[in-house]
């Protein structure tokens, strides 16, 4: 896949799987090409292996390697795949050579996670992997601080295929895309269902998900709404997840990636709990509310199956 192709995607839905653990702790293969497998089979249009929500920063390097040969089995050319990298930038390097001879489409490259980071060096540390990765990235953009200077020093590279935009900054982020080729790099809403309305007004492309590991028909139904400019539908849609995009937010978002494994294994699928230091279980007062916003989606429109057996 060619980066223009690979830019078409990214204006979909970026769906960013759960790794599914056994009751050893292990990553459980067979599990993840599952869950991995079910994305691609509800239409998501680019697949992260091993992104946030796949619980990257508590995976070993092996381990990471395994999750993107899960993903690569599952979702079995439905989909591109794109293979998050990070960490040092050798490593990274690395990790960008191994994904293309495993065959991935693309990479994303997490911000580095470097206490006395600064702004400009690490968009250094992004094109200094674009340079070298023999794969389209996207460079994931965290942290605030960036100057407009910054943004289009990504989005001027050659290799650099999007730009997964996960600040609150919607004036950078619209001076940003203004001030860009749009043949170039595509700034891309990194925080997801909730914030792609407003990122789509300020000319963003696409959002990332988590919400697709449970119920990706409501993700597909606001992307098609923001497509045709229905802004008003993309809120009514955001309305319904909205109670469960909150519950991701506690402590401190501590609660992200639990929320959604808790919810797969409410469904039926039991994928393990989440890997300190995030949050591995819920309270059960949280995990019951969690079934009962499950249970009132089943009953709204039946897509989203609770298991009958708890």
């Amino acid at each position: 896949m060619n980066i223009q192709e690979f830019r078409r995607a990214l204006t979909g839905i970026s769906g960013v799987p759960i790794t599914a653990y056994g009751s050893d702790g292990e990553v459980d293969a067979r599990v993840t090409k599952t869950v991995y497998a079910q994305v691609a089979s509800a239409g998501i249009h680019n697949i992260v292996a091993a992104g946030n929500t796949g619980e990257f920063y508590t995976l070993t390097s092996f381990e990471i390697s395994t999750v993107l040969e899960a993903a690569i089995a599952g979702v079995d050319g439905k989909a591109p795949v794109t293979a998050a990298i990070g960490r040092s930038l050798r490593e990274a390097i690395g990790m960008a050579k191994a994904a293309k001879a495993m065959d991935a489409s693309a990479v994303m490259s997490h911000q580095p996670v470097d206490p006395f980071a600064a702004p400009h060096a690490q968009i250094d540390y992004f094109r200094g992997l674009a340079e070298e990765s023999p794969l389209p990235l996207v460079a994931y953009v965290r942290a605030e601080g960036f100057s407009l200077d910054d943004m289009m020093r990504l989005a001027d590279h050659p290799n650099i295929a999007g730009i997964k935009f996960a600040t609150t900054d919607i004036i950078l982020l619209s001076r940003s895309i203004a001030a860009s080729d749009p043949g170039k790099a595509l700034f891309v809403c990194g925080l997801a269902e909730s914030w792609a309305p407003a990122f789509c007004a300020a000319g963003a492309r696409g959002f990332t998900s988590g919400l697709v590991n449970v119920a990706p028909h409501f993700s597909l139904a606001i992307h098609a709404a923001l497509e045709k400019g229905d802004f008003a539908e993309a809120r009514r849609i955001i309305a319904v997840i909205e109670p469960f995009e909150r519950m991701r937010t506690k402590y401190r978002n501590g609660a992200n990636v639990t929320v959604v494994k808790e919810a797969v294994g409410i469904m039926g699928l039991s994928v393990g709990e989440v890997r300190i230091p995030g949050l591995p279980r819920l309270e059960p007062a949280d995990r019951a509310e969690l079934m009962k916003l499950l249970e009132s989606w089943s009953a709204e429109d039946g897509r989203t199956k609770v298991a009958s057996a708890r």
